[in-house]
């Protein structure tokens, strides 16, 4: 009897053990906009622990929460309304489920609070909104970082080298090229969000994953994904991955967006702190701007950017990105569509290891229907992959390892 009582006892125990494992649910969220206050909620199949801060240029509002469950739909929240002018979501570092509220103008945090279930409505996360100065919110914005900063460095149950680094070896060991390969943007950074809402960071992910798949199975090869799920990284992050590992080569994969619909094909990109043209600058701009949107988390920063800056006297590694540029453009010419300036230059950040060989790959356009459908193609994704495994070859082949 009495072991049976145990029998239940640790049973039970289990079942509730798994509960509290499995992640919160999002039912949905939504926006009420009132005279005085734009209001908010999420609802939630639990109550969850939250954080906040705010972030100015642009203005911000970032709620950390654990990692949860948001496949709910968001509803017409990302398009705004009130105070809020837009919704961005996603996880931002392995146990942090990162939510950013951008807000159209100065705007302070005048309550925020979790409900409890009752009379059939679910658990919920209410954030109040009301208008303010720009001297108010600054001064927020500098009381909020520093509380944060704080509850950071007290909380060791998760760092940024948490972040899972997947190096598939292949076939023969360490002497192989090691090949790093970076899907843009993720989490909380959805990218540029193209036709049919499909999101870059979703395209870039499954093309990184189908180019390692396609290297390691030369047996030739190794590969490092920067990131193998859907997780935001700092920009500085990606380079002391692949500098960490001693990455041979760098591939950093992008899906652009424009203006104009009928835009389309891809270019590859290497460093250059003098742009090739208006929209190669415009581009690097705005992928630059990725840690400032996506709220980073100011209390890690580390000294590694100064130290990642390009001597612009270490000619060799530019001119091996140009060589590993040019084999990429000839042979992804023979396989997909391409713009006419197809290898462009910029001072893209992603790019600014001083001693690794490295390209950026816009594969085509979200904001073209026809680039966007085919993105999200397997079979296209498996001929870019093909076309890159060729213009590695090549390089390796002249300049042996």
């Amino acid at each position: 009897m009495a072991e049976l009582l145990f029998l239940l006892l640790f049973s039970a125990q289990l079942v509730a053990s798994n509960a509290n494992a499995q992640a919160a649910k999002v039912l949905g969220a939504r926006l009420g906009v009132y005279p005085d206050y734009t209001r908010f909620v999420i609802d939630l199949d639990r109550d969850v622990e939250f954080t906040y801060f705010l972030l100015p240029d642009p203005y911000r509002i970032i709620i950390d929460m654990p990692e949860i469950d948001w496949s709910a739909p968001p509803g017409k929240v990302t398009s705004g309304g009130g105070l809020i002018s837009g919704l961005r979501y996603g996880l931002f570092k392995p146990g942090t489920f990162r939510v950013v509220l951008d807000v159209a103008e100065p705007s302070l945090v005048s309550k925020i609070f979790s409900l409890p279930s009752s009379d059939g409505k679910p658990n919920r996360l209410v954030v109040d909104l009301k208008s303010s100065s720009r001297d108010a919110f600054l001064n927020a914005s500098r009381e909020s970082m520093v509380a944060y900063s704080a509850r950071s460095r007290n909380d060791t149950s998760v760092t940024e080298q948490s972040v899972d680094v997947a190096v598939t070896s292949g076939r023969g060991g360490d002497e192989k090229p090691l090949i790093a390969i970076d899907a843009g943007h993720g989490g909380v950074d959805p990218g540029a969000i193209g036709v049919g809402n499909v999101y870059e960071k979703d395209l870039t992910l499954a093309a990184a994953r189908q180019l390692a798949d396609t290297l390691t199975a030369t047996g030739r090869y190794r590969v490092i994904l920067t990131r193998d799920k859907d997780v935001f990284l700092k920009l500085r992050q990606r380079v002391e991955i692949a500098r960490k590992n001693d990455a041979d080569l760098f591939i950093s994969l992008h899906a652009d967006s424009i203006g104009n619909p009928k835009h389309r094909g891809g270019s590859v990109y290497t460093l250059s702190e003098n742009a090739s043209d208006k929209e190669a600058a415009a581009l690097a701009s705005k992928e630059n701007k990725s840690d400032v949107i996506a709220g980073i988390d100011l209390s890690d920063e580390n000294s590694l950017v100064q130290s990642i800056l390009i001597d612009l006297a270490q000619r060799e590694t530019m001119n091996l990105s140009a060589t590993l540029a040019a084999n990429m453009v000839s042979q992804l010419a023979q396989s997909i569509e391409l713009q006419r300036r197809t290898h462009r230059f910029a001072g893209f950040a992603v790019l600014k290891a001083p001693d690794i060989p490295s390209a950026l790959f816009e594969m085509g356009y979200l904001s073209n229907a026809t680039d966007a459908k085919l993105l999200q193609s397997p079979a296209h994704r498996k001929k870019i992959a093909e076309a890159v495994l060729r213009a590695i070859d090549i390089y390796f082949e002249k300049h042996k390892f």
